[in-house]
């Protein structure tokens, strides 16, 4: 039985982006693969659109507060993905020498309702770019 493995989604707070591409990914994930998120800043709470905007679309908010980056979670990740964190001061060189891909978002925070919808279908785009590419990355090494 092969392993699961982890799409690590990395943003600043880990409080809207990187929330809403690891629940969009979990809702639809293919067998044997599962997203994390986490944020080299984290924020205290998350984004109060966040658990709504998902909501719109029938995917629920993850279960964990925002929280920060790790070695390990980068280590133990396949595939790394930045929305944002790579341009941030406090973003730690260990992450970003693990090469991850970069996304092009914009930042959730200072977005009203309107706005963190286009985000998140930004990101639902991306989510679902990454999904069809999966079949061709069968488990054999670090992506």
């Amino acid at each position: 039985m092969a392993a699961t493995r982890t799409v690590l989604f990395v943003c600043v707070g880990n409080a809207g982006r990187s929330l809403m591409a690891e629940a969009i990914f979990n809702s639809q994930a293919p067998k044997g693969w599962h997203a994390l998120s986490a944020g080299v800043s984290p924020a205290r709470s998350t984004n109060p659109n966040t658990g709504p905007s998902l909501s719109e679309i029938g995917v629920r908010l993850p279960s964990h507060p925002p929280q920060g980056l790790t070695e390990k979670m980068v280590r133990e990740a396949s595939i790394r993905i930045s929305i944002g964190a790579l341009d941030h001061p406090s973003c730690p060189e260990w992450f970003t020498q693990s090469h991850p891909r970069r996304w092009e978002v914009a930042d959730t925070y200072h977005s009203d309702a309107s706005g963190f919808r286009e985000i998140r279908e930004a990101i639902r785009s991306q989510v679902d770019a990454l999904i069809a590419e999966l079949p061709r990355n069968e488990p054999r090494g670090r992506s």
